[in-house]
């Protein structure tokens, strides 16, 4: 029977970040049997003393910037016949039972394949970073909780659409089985397209709260950067074309029409429209792609189509109120 966990780490220029992340993996209370550094033609030289201050960690670089999911795939290659894979941003600092809590959380639940932690503001002991990813029925996604204050936030464990790869414990056989994650995302929303698909498989993912790690939050490509900007709006439009099934695919197309256009223009009138264009302009230049790999997805389905809209969030309410509930 396979046992053990890999944890994986995608770095990219995190500066001192990264050192950060591994000494609180180091003070685990449940030590993973790997640790994968999957340094992504770093600039900053922040992967160039592993080898001597953190020797337990396996050091992959890569020649070029490969992106968050393809990253994460070549790590999850080289991990070999493990149980779980538990990824790790270098900006994410996970409390010394985080790795144990997340474990037992995987042992009480067997028909999940993925366990998401509570994730703090790094800067903001007093906020929540988030407490799982909603996928609302028009394309959205969002982490629930992010802003709030920790106190008000949701301490109760329980059934997520998808968890926030930042700090995630993931079986791998579900994982290998969904196809992993999707190269050609590059990064962003990519955990949200592969939780999407897990549940297509009859799989669920739980929220462990007990399981809690600090985060930064995008410390490398900042916050509604046009970086973080054109990978998001770009790759929300590949979820919902791979992955809503049947029926629901047309009936919510037409919020999911206008989710697009309001983006573009709210953006726009905030002197952001170059990467929202740029972001649609190529999200419709996939499509056909995208609609190939529907059909491979789709005819794999193991859930109806009522049970998989029961899990995500609907209304226009819901648009108003997300993040912060």
């Amino acid at each position: 029977m396979l046992a053990g966990v890999a944890v994986i780490i995608v770095n990219f220029n995190s500066g001192a970040l990264l050192g950060e992340c591994l000494r609180h993996l180091r003070s685990q209370t449940r030590r993973p049997e790997q640790v994968i550094v999957v340094d992504n033609a770093s600039s900053d030289g922040s992967a160039d003393r592993l080898e001597s201050e953190y020797p337990e960690a396996e050091c992959i670089r890569a020649d070029r910037n490969l992106g968050f999911a393809a990253a994460n795939n070549l790590a999850v290659q080289r991990a070999g016949e493990v149980k779980w894979l538990a990824l790790l941003n270098p900006d994410a600092f996970p409390q010394p039972d985080w790795l144990e809590r997340l474990l037992a959380a995987a042992d009480k639940h067997p028909e999940c394949a993925s366990f998401g932690a509570r994730l703090v503001d790094a800067n903001d002991s007093g906020r929540l970073d988030g407490t799982g990813d909603v996928y609302h029925v028009s394309g959205l996604a969002w982490r629930r909780d992010h802003g709030r204050l920790t106190a008000a936030g949701t301490s109760i464990g329980g059934d997520i659409f998808a968890p926030c790869a930042a700090a995630v414990l993931c079986r791998r056989s579900a994982f290998l089985e969904a196809g992993g994650f999707d190269e050609d995302f590059f990064c962003y929303f990519e955990d949200i397209d592969l939780g999407f698909r897990l549940r297509l498989l009859g799989y669920r993912s739980r929220y462990v709260p007990d399981a809690v790690a600090r985060h930064v939050g995008s410390a490398v490509t900042g916050r509604r950067s046009p970086f973080s900007l054109y990978h998001g709006h770009r790759n929300l439009v590949w979820t919902y074309v791979k992955n809503m099934p049947g029926l629901l695919f047309w009936f919510y197309l037409p919020q999911h029409l206008l989710l697009n256009l309001g983006a573009v223009l709210w953006y726009a009138l905030r002197g952001q429209a170059a990467p929202l264009l740029r972001a649609k302009r190529d999200a419709l230049g996939g499509l056909s792609r995208c609609w190939r790999q529907r059909r491979v997805i789709q005819s794999r389905r193991r859930v109806s189509a009522w049970c998989l809209r029961q899990a995500m969030s609907r209304g226009l309410l819901a648009l108003y109120r997300r993040g912060g509930g």
